[in-house]
């Protein structure tokens, strides 16, 4: 399996990611803001970076503003206990009740399925005491902006997440992705290998946002060009496979290996096709 990280070039919303995070751990939230804008405009679905741009609206203050990326965030990573817990005391400082305590009530009902001794416990008693605190009217601070750690070797994350797809280990690599989504922000090498685990597993939804996302951020990377083809096929849809590979061979111009991969795939379904 060749590296997507070979034909990645630079792109404005990674670049931009790691500005937000920089404002963010300065607790310069207002350039945070920018920052993490410029983000969700192009991956409108990057979870930790919708998370980021509610957040810092609320450490700023502005509870309307932080609703609406709060809301999104939560939709699009349920699991994230800071989403539940920013976007109910949000909705308390509204005053809208119903909402915080749908919140409260969800992050309850984890701690329930998670117990006293899961890695979570502490995150989630915090987390459903500060929404309670926010209900109650309590004049405490808010909730702490979250820790990032800073980013390390993207090269590192690519070792070790191909590492575990060549010994099909596919859901750790999955894990392991998803977590260096927050500190590499929509780098579109990990968007790719996202999309290639999960098309491993036939999750072919999960595995067409990840690619979508990828060329979205990244139009010309050849990895999620020939991989999102690759899954076309797996789908019946020759067309569209034809397509990334002409889009492929515009790029490559000479040949390149993503190109003759993909064209060799497409020549095996014609062949049993016919």
């Amino acid at each position: 399996m060749s590296a997507p990280s070979e034909s990645a070039p630079q792109y404005d919303p990674a670049a931009e990611y790691q500005k937000g995070i920089a404002a963010y751990q300065a607790q310069n939230f207002k350039g945070a803001v920018i920052a993490f804008r410029h983000v969700v405009d192009v991956a409108t679905t990057h979870a930790p970076a919708v998370y980021l741009l509610g957040s810092s609206y609320l450490q700023m203050g502005d509870f309307k503003k932080a609703k609406r990326p709060l809301e999104q965030a939560v939709r699009y990573d349920d699991a994230m206990i800071d989403a539940h817990r920013d976007l109910g005391i949000v909705a308390a400082k509204l005053g809208d009740v119903a909402k915080a305590t749908e919140q409260r009530d969800v992050l309850a009902g984890r701690k329930t399925t998670c117990g006293s001794t899961c890695a979570d416990a502490a995150s989630l008693d915090a987390a459903i005491a500060a929404v309670g605190a926010a209900m109650a009217g309590s004049p405490q601070a808010l909730a702490p902006a979250r820790s990032i750690a800073p980013l390390g070797s993207i090269d590192a994350i690519y070792v070790s997440a191909v590492s575990k797809i060549n010994e099909h280990r596919y859901d750790e690599a999955i894990t392991e992705l998803e977590s260096s989504l927050w500190t590499a922000g929509p780098h579109p090498d990990i968007l790719t290998y996202l999309g290639f685990a999960n098309r491993k597993l036939h999750r072919y939804d999960k595995a067409r946002a990840w690619y979508e996302m990828a060329l979205v951020v990244a139009p010309d990377h050849r990895g999620a060009l020939e991989y999102y083809g690759e899954l076309k096929l797996e789908l019946g849809d020759v067309a569209g496979a034809k397509q990334h590979l002409a889009r492929l061979d515009t790029l490559c111009g000479f040949g390149c290996q993503q190109a003759d991969e993909l064209r060799h795939w497409i020549r095996v379904s014609d062949k049993f096709a016919s």
